[in-house]
């Protein structure tokens, strides 16, 4: 075999390490995380074939075999990131030995990665949005920043924007009583979209005009405290203060707010594809976790008051 014959998996670890160190020069993190992992599927290995493996064993490991492995390490408590962290550390020490010792198995380009599960949105409940929407400018004795901030938050419930999208706006974009039905947001992908504005958006956008420092129409809509455009930062602290001074749960964030819009729209009977375009995504399965939110508190409210639950 090129390179030399190691007689044993066990001692091809042992190269693999050294070819990682001294060849690769992985950092010395990545080197024992790899020779862990490594390391933990042969000794599956030993277990699942009865003996520890020699160099032609792995090449002639099965579809099934790999599959064992990836069903241990899940029934183990492995997530799907970790597995995939896994594999792709055994699919390197496979790939050496095909260099080094010329075994392969085209099996293992047969497994797919796993992939780790999106968590599901966490939205406020409704009383808890509107209270962030109305009463956060409390946390601030400063009477310009308490319309800035009842505006934006109100904006970001009412309108379901991105934090980022809320702070890319200039005066000239701001909904005000009279104006335009619609504002127009550029989202991700440079993407445009329309999203109606409720009165009492326009109401606190007018109010924080009215104390805005320079409401010249190319001016940005939200300043901080020296005049130039609102860090994502500030909204973030202010959010966390108003959160622990009222008990809020740990994920209320400006994000969740968008989560809430959503998700209190599909429970009042708003078509999926409606709320997809309101949010600007441009698939409907991104839209489509909201239903699972939705399936989960109904589901938690079955086991909380059924009899038999």
């Amino acid at each position: 075999m090129p390179g030399g014959a190691a007689a044993s998996a066990e001692a091809a670890l042992g190269e693999f390490r050294d070819w990682l160190a001294h060849e690769r020069r992985a950092a010395k993190l990545t080197v024992e995380a790899y020779g862990h992992d490594v390391a933990s599927f042969l000794g599956f290995l030993v277990r699942h074939l009865g003996a520890p493996p020699d160099l032609a064993a792995l090449g002639a490991l099965t579809v099934a075999d790999l599959r064992a492995w990836l069903a241990e390490e899940a029934m183990a408590g492995a997530g799907a990131a970790t597995r995939g962290r896994h594999l792709a550390a055994v699919r390197t020490f496979f790939r050496f030995l095909a260099r080094r010792h010329g075994i392969e198995n085209p099996r293992l380009r047969l497994l797919e990665t796993p992939k780790a599960r999106r968590p599901l949105p966490r939205p406020l409940a409704p009383p808890q949005a509107r209270a962030v929407a109305e009463e956060i400018g409390e946390e601030t004795d400063d009477i310009a920043q308490q319309a800035r901030d009842t505006a934006l938050f109100t904006l970001l419930y009412g309108c379901g924007l991105r934090i980022s999208e809320a702070l890319a706006l200039d005066v000239r974009d701001a909904p005000l009583p009279g104006s335009e039905a619609m504002l127009r947001i550029l989202g991700k992908g440079a993407k445009e979209r329309l999203v109606p504005v409720l009165p009492a958006v326009r109401v606190a956008m007018a109010e924080w005009l009215r104390r805005h420092p320079a409401p010249s129409p190319d001016a940005p809509l939200f300043v901080g405290a020296r005049g130039g455009r609102l860090a994502a930062g500030v909204a973030q602290r202010r959010m966390r203060q108003f959160r622990a001074h009222r008990g809020l749960p740990d994920h209320a964030t400006p994000h969740a707010l968008r989560h809430s819009f959503a998700t209190h729209l599909l429970a009042a009977g708003a078509d999926l594809r409606a709320i997809q375009e309101l949010l600007g995504h441009a698939s409907l399965s991104t839209t489509q976790r909201y239903t699972e939110v939705d399936a989960a508190k109904l589901l938690e409210v079955w086991r909380r008051t059924h009899p038999r639950g």
